[in-house]
Parts: structure tokens; C-alpha cells; sequence
């Protein structure tokens, strides 16, 4: 059998040739070595361990149940089971719907996912930062950073329901564009139409993918990627013109001030030294006067420009042009979606708003900076800041994270300041000393290393004052004593350091003190990187491991394994020989024979 490796390489070659028909891609499917590098691919992955409807988990994998799904996908009678439906909590107080699949879906999920991406991921658009290697909401931000530059107008966008309303036989016939496999389309059907579980009631799904699902993300950018084709043609129509027309106001302004420069540098030496002192004043209000206009005309009909970045199912258009033009450009959008994709844009949500004020994107704010400030360039001096792309942190993102961990109590009393108050977490005083501080450093962290990117990141010193003493206070709570107490128990030199035992010896638990500076480049990607699928799907260690066919308990060599797996090293007990070697080694999972894993899990 050939490498996944081989075949993905091959695959991707033909992706940017535009008719090639891809055949035969259900055979891939025959491959136990796919099964495996897909096992290697999803097993450390955050709900690898969640059950589906059939109550079994990727503990177990072996031989076997590859075997098993490669005849049932020979014969034609593999059929997904429904998906497990749960909601999680959404920032604004609703719940998102997430499908959760069974053990063996997820295999052929992942199998058919490696499939689809060698094939499109190059030819996606490198506006779209969704769901894609080398890709996050940190390069869609850089991208607007870098392409934005004095924008008139934001459209923010928004799709209603996107997950939920993608129409099956529109996806289905996009994937016949390039797929030629009918076997391989049907295989995917079958999972669209799996339907879900939900208290134990069977639904029907008609359209949409399940959130959650192994393939979900790269059917969705393959879906949106129509969308992507249709701006980047309006964006060809469009745009107009090379450059703004000269602004006559500006002119002249800055005709009157070189006007005024030359007549009193001729007669400089003849002037006292209050008319020099008046000179330099009318020459300052002159130079502000050129200042307070744009050197090309704002309003030019013949220069229109707009950008594009999309991330998932939110997107935000930049217009350079009038609010008519933002209007229009909206109402295209709209109907584009509604006629063609069968999607509906999301009225409350796609918002048209003025450069000078405050567009909403991925929790950023982002605006167009007006500043007339001058900076002394090769060009002379020049107003390297007005039309600047800015980015900036929302204060009520991180005040509803202090009130989301329960960091703070705010006090508003009628006629005075309202008050902040540091609170104890009592949910957290349960945990040993060190996990306090380290949990601490987690939410502080993830919350800085998101905004990083922002010009007012600083402003999370004020979430990090209140972090700070609600710590101090939940340490107080664990040891009865006061805050003062709390803190000068554990403070050296100036920084709370919490002492821990580790088998190298005593470690320390240091609470946060890096500061909150601004990064400019706070993540190495490549906005137009492919895949490099050789690196992507290179085996790792548990591959190497399961190839090798040695039992790691009880050391039998060359014989039939398969991978034992636990959720989290934290529920083992460490009472048998199996949870000692996971302790020992820190993994979760352990290469071993049949009969040693009969015995493993008739114990548990």
C-alpha cells in the first residue's frame, strides 16, 4: 500500500489545474495506512475521547476495526451513524449546536478531510483565514492591516446560520467540479444526510454540517469559496482609476504658504525680531491650513478601490468610494448569497460603517486613523499616519471576561463613581497552590496574546490589577487569612512565586509579570503558504510507535496491537501497572497487545 504521504503529494499536484477531473478517490479508502495516519492526526485533539451515539470512543483502535471499515467501505454498506447533539454557551447568552460523531466517523472523516484538503486548499483565496494551516484570525487582522489603508467605508458582514443552512446539493455539485468519483460523492452524501441525535430523538438533517464534525471546516471554506471567486470578479469591475485627482484646495493652501516662505526668507535679515516671531506664526497656521485638507480629492468618482477578508462566516469589506457605493456593494452581496449559495446575510449583523468610526471584526475594533500629524520621510515631510489602519481592544471584551471568571464585582451607586471590586474564586480554591497561579497565567496569557495585535493593548493592565488581587484574595480564602497575608506569604523579591514538588526537584509557579506590550509581528505565517504536506503528513510518534507491533506493558514483540487511550492523565488512579507506565512515560496512550488490553479495560 502506498504512503498517504504519496498520495496527498500526488493529488495536490493537479489541484491548480483548473479541468482536472479527480477519479477514483473512493480506492483511497482501502488504505489501512490512511486509517492510522488519521488515528495519529485526530487522537491528542480536544474531544477525541467523546463518545457518539454508540457510547465507544477511539480507545481500542487497532487492526480490527480497520479491517472492519475497509470491508463495510468496500461493499458498500458503511452507513454514518447520526451525530450526538450538544450546545455550548455563545458570548452574547445563545447556545451553538455541536455534532458530535462516532469513533469509526470520525476515522473516515478525518481519511476524507486529508483527501479534500490536498485538493483545494491551494486554490483557495488568500482572503479566506478560516480553518486553514498557517491561517487564524491573527493573519485576517495583519491582512486588513495591510491592505485597508484609508478606506471609506466598512461593510461588516455576517451570515446568518451559516453551519446550519448550507444547501446539500449545491455542495454536492461544487465537489463535482473537480471530483469525478461518484462512490467518493456518495460517501460524503451519506454523511450529510446522517442526520442527528438529539434527548434521544432522531432529526432529519436537509441541510448544513454538523459543527464539530472531522470535515465540517473544509466543506465549509470549500462552500464560501464561491463567495470568495464572486468578490474577487466584483473587485476586477469595481475598482477604477490609478490615483486620486489632485486636491485644488490643497493646492491651494499649500501655494499660499510657499508663497509666504519665499517672501520671508528674502527678507529674513531685515526683519526685527517680533516680526520674525509674527512670520513663524502665520508660516505654522499656513503650514496647518495645508494640513487640515488631504492632498488628493477624498470624493474622486474616477478612484474606487475595496478590499476583502473573510474568517469562516464573518467577513468585512473596506470601500473606497461613497456610502451609496457600501450600499450597493451590500445589496450584491446579498443577493449573490440568497440566489446562488442560498444563504441569507444577516441584517443585524451586516452593519455599513463610516472609516472614521469604529467597525467590529473577530472582537477587534478597527478603524481609520485621521491623524495629520507629519513625520520627516525621504519624500520630506509627509503625513505617514492619516489613513492608517488601527486596531484596538474592546473594553467590554475584557471586563466580560473578569465578570466570566468571576474576577469582579462591579458596584454602581446613583450620583457617585461606580466602584470595581476584586472577588475570590472559591471554584478555584479547591486546586493545588501552583494550578491557582498557573490557571491565573492561562486567562491572563490567552487573553493578552489575542489583543497583541491591538495599538491599546496596554489597557489590559487593568485586567491584569484586577486578576492580580482577585488571586491574592482566592489564596486567602484557600488559607483562612487575610489578603495581605496571602500575598506576603508567597512574594519574593517583589513576585508572588508559588513552590512545587517535581521529580527534578522543587519548581516555582510564578505569577504573570510580562506586561502588555503591542506586537507588530506576533505570528510567522505566510498569507499565501500551501500545505506542505510532506511536513502535514510526515508519521509522528504514535505511528511509529504502532508500527512497530511491540506490546509496551507486557513487552511481546511482533504481534497484533492496538492503542489504549484515556481522556486525561488526571483520571487515573496510578493504582495498576497500565496507569504507572502512563505516569511514568506522560501519555495517553500505550501500544499494546489484545490480550493486554482485554485485561486493561475488563479493570476499568
Amino acid at each position: 500500500m502506498r504512503s498517504p504521504k504519496v498520495i496527498l503529494e500526488n493529488l495536490q499536484k493537479h489541484s491548480k489545474e483548473d479541468n482536472y477531473k479527480y477519479e477514483r478517490l473512493y480506492r483511497n479508502l482501502y488504505n489501512p495506512e490512511f486509517y492510522l495516519q488519521a488515528y495519529q492526526n485526530i487522537y491528542a485533539n480536544k474531544g477525541a475521547m467523546t463518545s457518539g451515539i454508540d457510547g465507544m470512543t477511539l480507545d481500542g483502535f487497532g487492526k480490527d476495526v480497520v479491517e472492519n471499515l475497509i470491508l463495510q467501505i468496500k461493499n458498500h454498506t458503511y452507513q454514518p451513524n447520526p451525530v450526538k447533539r450538544v450546545y455550548i454557551p455563545k458570548k452574547n447568552g445563545k447556545k451553538r449546536p455541536l455534532g458530535i460523531s462516532s469513533s469509526a466517523d470520525k476515522l473516515v472523516q478525518e481519511v476524507i478531510r486529508m483527501i479534500l484538503e490536498s485538493i483545494y486548499e491551494p486554490t483557495f483565496s488568500k482572503r479566506s483565514h478560516g480553518f486553514r494551516h498557517d491561517k487564524s484570525c491573527h493573519t485576517a487582522l495583519q491582512q486588513i492591516q495591510a491592505t485597508f489603508t484609508s478606506v471609506k467605508w466598512f461593510v461588516e458582514g455576517d451570515i446568518k446560520g451559516y453551519f446550519d443552512n448550507i444547501d446539500h446539493h449545491i455542495l454536492v455539485n461544487i465537489l463535482r467540479e473537480r471530483i469525478k468519483d461518484e462512490s467518493f460523492i456518495e460517501l460524503i452524501w451519506k454523511f450529510l444526510k446522517s442526520g442527528y441525535m438529539e434527548n434521544w430523538k432522531y432529526n432529519s438533517t436537509y441541510s448544513g454540517v454538523a459543527q464539530g464534525s472531522g470535515f465540517s471546516p473544509i466543506l465549509a471554506n470549500l462552500y464560501l469559496d464561491k463567495f470568495d471567486k464572486f468578490i474577487e470578479k466584483y473587485k476586477e469591475n469595481f475598482d477604477k482609476g490609478n490615483e486620486r485627482k489632485f486636491n485644488a484646495d490643497y493646492g491651494k493652501f499649500q501655494g499660499r504658504y510657499q508663497r509666504y516662505n519665499e517672501k520671508c526668507r528674502k527678507n529674513w535679515n531685515n526683519m526685527t525680531e517680533i516680526e520674525r516671531q509674527n512670520a513663524k506664526s502665520k508660516l505654522e497656521q499656513l503650514r496647518n491650513d495645508s494640513l487640515s485638507v488631504p492632498s488628493k480629492d477624498p470624493m474622486d468618482s474616477n478612484y474606487k478601490r475595496i478590499q476583502y477578508t473573510r474568517y469562516c462566516d464573518d467577513f468585512l469589506i473596506g470601500v473606497i468610494g461613497s456610502k451609496n457605493d457600501a450600499i450597493k456593494i451590500k445589496q450584491d452581496i446579498k443577493e449573490f448569497l440568497q440566489n446562488e449559495l442560498k444563504l441569507e446575510l444577516s441584517d443585524e449583523k451586516t452593519l455599513i460603517t463610516s472609516g472614521k468610526n469604529k467597525a467590529k471584526f473577530l472582537s477587534y475594533e478597527i478603524t481609520i486613523s485621521q491623524d495629520t500629524k507629519t513625520k520627516k520621510t525621504a519624500r520630506g515631510q509627509c503625513r505617514v499616519f492619516n489613513g492608517r489602519v488601527k486596531l484596538y481592544v474592546p473594553k467590554e471584551k475584557w471586563i466580560n471576561k473578569l465578570k466570566q471568571y468571576n474576577m469582579i464585582k462591579i458596584i454602581n451607586t446613583k450620583g457617585r463613581k461606580e466602584k470595581w471590586k476584586p472577588l475570590e474564586r472559591g471554584e478555584l480554591a479547591f486546586l493545588n497552590p501552583n494550578e491557582i497561579v498557573m490557571k491565573y497565567n492561562e486567562q491572563i496569557r490567552g487573553l493578552y496574546n489575542y489583543y497583541k495585535l491591538a495599538s491599546n493593548v496596554s489597557v489590559l493592565n487593568k485586567y491584569y490589577y484586577i486578576a492580580e488581587y482577585s488571586m491574592y484574595k482566592t489564596f486567602a480564602l484557600k488559607y483562612r487569612i487575610t489578603m495581605t497575608q496571602a500575598k506576603l506569604k508567597f512574594t519574593k523579591n517583589g513576585i508572588f512565586s508559588v513552590p512545587y514538588e517535581t521529580k527534578a526537584g522543587t519548581k516555582y509557579a510564578t505569577f504573570y509579570n510580562g506586561g502588555f506590550t503591542k506586537s507588530k509581528n506576533p505570528m510567522k505565517a505566510n498569507e499565501d503558504i500551501i500545505p506542505d504536506y510532506a511536513e502535514l503528513y510526515k508519521p509522528k510518534e504514535l505511528y511509529k510507535r504502532f508500527k512497530k507491533k511491540k506490546c509496551e506493558l507486557c513487552g511481546k514483540d511482533n504481534i497484533e496491537v492496538k492503542v489504549h487511550q484515556v481522556a486525561s492523565l488526571k483520571d487515573l488512579t496510578y493504582s495498576s501497572e497500565w496507569e504507572i507506565l502512563m505516569k511514568n512515560k506522560n501519555r495517553k496512550t500505550l501500544i499494546v497487545c489484545n490480550e493486554c488490553h482485554r485485561l486493561i479495560t475488563y479493570n476499568m
